[in-house]
């Protein structure tokens, strides 16, 4: 499936803000009925995913903390990202250009979550040379 301008409409209106589909029905002037068939190829199609984001700004006790990584062998980069995807705690692995190798998203409870993750999950995966960890201070339209 390959999806129309509706479609992408759809998706741009999902990928802003949620809306009810009786609310992006009446934006595109169509029937609430079609947003959720619509909805519902783009999910079952693999095209959209939806679900629940939280704000962490206003999650008490959870930091987020962007680790970046050097894996020592280039071979290596696309196996050890999805290792990593599998710890706990990670939201998200991206293969980067540049200085580092791999970007990690983690949310952790407080400081000791964040040396907890560092010590007892992600230094048992092998073959990473380098971390650089930055703690997240403050975040504009960040959601997770």
């Amino acid at each position: 499936m390959q999806p129309d301008k509706v479609d992408w409409q759809i998706i741009e209106l999902l990928s802003e803000q949620f809306d009810t589909n009786t609310v992006i029905a009446k934006k595109l002037n169509v029937s609430e009925g079609m947003i959720r068939q619509r909805i519902k190829k783009l999910q079952d199609a693999g095209i959209v995913k939806i679900r629940a984001l939280r704000n962490p700004e206003v999650l008490e006790n959870q930091q987020l903390a962007i680790v970046t990584a050097n894996i020592s062998e280039s071979k290596l980069l696309d196996k050890k990202a999805k290792e990593i995807l599998n710890l706990k705690n990670v939201l998200s692995v991206s293969i980067l250009s540049g200085q580092f190798d791999l970007l990690i998203e983690v949310l952790v409870d407080s400081n000791k979550g964040l040396i907890n993750f560092l010590t007892d999950q992600l230094s048992k995966v092998e073959g990473i040379s380098r971390t650089e960890t930055f703690l997240t201070l403050k975040s504009y339209n960040k959601w997770i």
